[in-house]
Formats: structure tokens, sequence, C-alpha cells
């Protein structure tokens, strides 16, 4: 697997965090859901993102915007128009008065949820917002959340795949198994939308990102990812890519930022972080799980990055903004 791939492998879109909202102006909607990381995207109309800072962006029909929790922020048809309803955890909708009026705002088909702002004249409503949450239950994710901004905006043209015409089409369905394929729509609208701002020409992407790419340190990224428990060398790496031993760490340290046994170090701490947090296994377990010979070694390595042993991070709390 590459590096992207590894990074958003524990960011998935959830049953049940879809929704379809039908707008007509004025209309705002104070997001306090406290998602890690959610998408929203107009399939008609426009919508601004306004953070409390002041920051905002104008997303338009097909456009997507990718927004950092678990801060709230504000969504509504223009910068100035005040919320009229706050969005909490599991999707419930509360008025300017405190009242919960999740039951009679939400319209349900056989799994998709529809808000259908009440009142209205146009049925049929100027803007349809199409949204997911995500839920980071990745550690190793942070590092992706890491290097983006709190938005990230891609505008329709950018996204080069079908994935949102698709994402439409199937908004407008109401057959069984739709929240399974809505969810699986919303993740690679996600990965279409990561790529696109990735490759802006204004783009200043992470460094694993950059050597992705590279004919030379690309593969060998690949090779650490898919076996980090081999005993990896600088010499052994450069081998497996056809370089010498100089012109490959040369060329990895430009590229991603960080010598190759550095890199390989912080990617198997971090592995070991998330096995900590997620499973049963002994500290001995996941020591050679991710390359080291045994429990001691894995203790000093760990120690020495995170600043505690791996028995009291596996007993402490999340760190601040992990999933």
């Amino acid at each position: 697997m590459d590096p992207l791939g590894d990074l958003l492998d524990g960011v998935r879109a959830r049953t049940a965090a879809f929704c379809q909202a039908v707008l007509d102006p004025p209309w705002g909607l104070r997001i306090d859901d406290q998602a890690p990381l959610a998408l929203a995207t107009p399939l008609r109309g426009h919508a601004w993102v306004i953070l409390d800072d002041g920051e905002k962006v104008l997303v338009e029909a097909g456009g997507v915007a990718i927004v950092q929790g678990p801060e709230p922020y504000t969504v509504a048809d223009e910068p100035s128009t005040p919320p009229q309803i706050s969005v909490r955890p599991g999707n419930r909708l509360i008025d300017l008065d405190g009242v919960d009026i999740t039951a009679e705002t939400l319209q349900r088909t056989n799994t998709s949820r529809l808000w259908r702002r009440t009142g209205t004249d146009h049925p049929d409503g100027s803007t349809i917002l199409a949204s997911g949450t995500y839920q980071v239950s990745n550690l190793v994710s942070g590092r992706l959340l890491a290097a983006l901004p709190r938005i990230v905006h891609v505008p329709r043209a950018q996204i080069h795949s079908p994935i949102m015409e698709l994402l439409t089409a199937e908004v407008a369905r109401d057959e069984p198994g739709q929240q399974v394929v809505l969810d699986r729509l919303l993740d690679l609208a996600l990965i279409a939308t990561l790529r696109a701002w990735f490759a802006r020409p204004a783009a200043d992407p992470p460094g694993w990102y950059r050597a992705h790419g590279d004919p030379l340190i690309g593969p060998a990224l690949r090779l650490v990812h898919d076996d980090p428990a081999r005993p990896w060398t600088v010499a052994g790496l450069a081998a497996a890519t056809g370089a010498s031993r100089a012109a490959f760490a040369r060329r990895f340290t430009d590229l991603v930022g960080r010598p190759p046994m550095t890199y390989l170090t912080q990617w198997r701490l971090d592995l070991a972080a998330e096995a900590l947090r997620n499973s049963d296994a002994t500290v001995s377990a996941i020591a050679r799980q991710v390359g080291y010979a045994n429990a001691f070694a894995l203790t000093v390595a760990f120690k020495r990055v995170h600043g505690t042993s791996p028995t009291e991070f596996r007993r402490g709390p999340y760190p601040a903004g992990s999933g």
C-alpha cells in the first residue's frame, strides 16, 4: 500500500453519517456534531463554509469542502446569514430555542436521511447539500490530517473523477443497500478530493506524497509500507530500487524530508501506537509485527520518541486531536 492509502485506511464514512439537505435561503446550519472530519458538496446551488476565526470558503455546485473538527463551524447560503439550526452528534437538529426538532424536520427514505427546510414555497429547494462525517479511528491517520488546512476546498473542475456524478445519481435513488453505497461513494469522494488538492499547481504537499510519484523513491515507500517488519537497511532499499546507496539516501531525504531510516522508524512507531490502542496484542507481539526484535527494543525506541513506555501509552488518554 502507498502512504496515502495507509493514512486513509482509518478514515471511513459510517452508516447514518450521510445527509442530504434541501434548503432555501436564507438558511444557516451550525455544525456542532464533533466529527473529526466532514465532507460537504452542494449538488445544486452553493454553500459558504465559515470558521469561527473568520475564514470562509464559497463552495459552488459539484465542488467539495473537507472540514476538520471537532470544533464547530457554520454552513450557510451567505456569510452574513445566522444559523437557524444546530446540528449535534447523531444528526440531532436543535433550533434557536434549544428545542430538538429532529423528528419533525427529518424525512427518512430506506437508509439515507433527508433534511427538508419547512415553511418554504419551493419544496425542491434552491440548494441541495450532501454531506458525510468521518470517524478518524486510526492514530496513523493523524499524519494525514496534520498535512491539511482546516478547510480543504476543491472546485468541481479540478476533481478529475466521475465520483461526484455517481454520488448525485445515488442520492436520487431509494433502493435497498443505499446507505452502504453512499458510504463507499463518500470514501471515494474524499480520496478524489485529496488527490485533486495535492495536485494543485500551488499545492505544497507533504514529502511522503510528493515522493510517491518518484520512480525511485515511490517503490521504496511502498516496500516499507507493505512490509514494515522486514529488517530494512538503506543499502537494501537502494538495491531493491536499483540505485546506489548514496544516491538513494540523498534523493529520499530531499523528497521525503527525512532520512530513510528515520522515516522507517517513525512509521514503525506509528503502527505500534495504533496497535497498542486498538488491539489486545502483547508488547512483544507488536514489537515483532513492526520490526523490533523484542519488547525491550520497542520500548527503548518508543520512549525516546513518545516520552512514555508502550504500556503507559496503552493505558493513557488519547493524544489531543487524535481519533
